[in-house]
């Protein structure tokens, strides 16, 4: 090796001997927020969960895995997980398929195109509750808007749908103001992803003559796959997380028939102050959190890489 490589070497492993310090008070603020708001809580959080609770929340010693036994010995808990997954994997898919072809209509040029995309992201940008609320308005049995537009239509004869109140559409009506919710996001990020797509390639593809299915089949949708795996892990951890759509609109009943883990874990602890069994299932809810959290890392950072 040359003088010139050996110098080179000596500088790029040249790290000052304080800079952790230095950094210290620019990362502390972030690192303290971390520690008291997800690592403390974590932490107490399995240890109430090996330790024996009445229904009064006191706390009356060890149990060991005994409030896992309990969680497992529930027969609502298996129907619970399932229905948690079908919830997940419908809304976040549902959302996907619905977002690119919205992203790729307001990424044309055609007039009003800035009032349509003002429009798409007030369901994201207004507050969750109050847009589920709304469509628990809209979905009453007998003044909702729904059900009076299908009777003046001729469509509804007999006596109105409780939507919301009925298990064979109940779910349904979730996963739908699920989608309702998530799409502004999810087509915004695959706008991003769009307008990344470098404008030469294009070009030279319509130059040889590709049509723009192709040219969006085999240049646009491949460039995607960042941007896609991104909007995906995020909609993952939002839906599975997914409190306040559930409660507002049928507070996972009628009887579990539309709880998830989430407000399964709630309902046990507040309503039916199952607390032992409830810091169980928290427990299993956030490690497939942190599960999700660990991809969407990993993602990220190949993300980067290829940037």
């Amino acid at each position: 090796m040359t003088a010139t490589g050996i110098a080179e070497k000596k500088v790029k492993n040249r790290r000052p001997a304080n800079s952790t310090l230095s950094a210290l008070p620019w990362i502390g603020p972030s690192l303290l927020l971390i520690l008291l708001v997800v690592v403390w809580p974590a932490i107490e959080l399995i240890r109430i969960s090996l330790t024996k609770i009445t229904s009064a929340g006191v706390l009356e010693g060890f149990f060991g895995l005994g409030n896992y036994r309990l969680l497992f010995e529930n027969p609502d808990l298996k129907t619970i997980a399932v229905r948690t997954l079908i919830w997940v994997f419908a809304v976040v898919s549902i959302t996907v398929a619905l977002s690119l072809p919205l992203a790729q209509l307001i990424n044309q040029n055609f007039p009003g195109r800035k009032f349509v995309r003002w429009a798409m992201i007030v369901p994201w940008a207004a507050s969750v509750v109050m847009t589920s609320i709304i469509w628990k308005w809209i979905l009453e049995l007998t003044s909702g808007e729904f059900n009076l537009t299908l009777q003046q239509l001729g469509l509804q004869d007999g006596q109105p749908v409780d939507w919301l109140r009925d298990p064979r559409y109940s779910f349904f009506v979730l996963v739908w103001v699920a989608v309702f919710v998530s799409i502004p996001f999810t087509t915004f990020v695959i706008l991003a992803g769009l307008q990344s797509i470098p404008n030469d390639i294009v070009e030279a593809s319509q130059v040889d003559g590709a049509g723009p299915w192709q040219i969006y089949r085999r240049i646009k949708f491949p460039l995607l796959r960042n941007a896609l795996l991104i909007a995906t892990i995020i909609n993952l951890i939002n839906v599975f997380n997914s409190f306040p759509i559930i409660w507002a609109l049928t507070r996972g009943g009628p009887g579990y028939d539309t709880d998830t883990m989430i407000t399964f874990a709630y309902k046990m602890a507040f309503v039916e102050y199952n607390m032992g069994p409830s810091t169980a299932l928290g427990v299993i809810n956030f490690a497939f959190i942190m599960l999700i959290v660990l991809i969407y890392l990993r993602v990220t950072k190949a993300t980067r890489d290829q940037a």
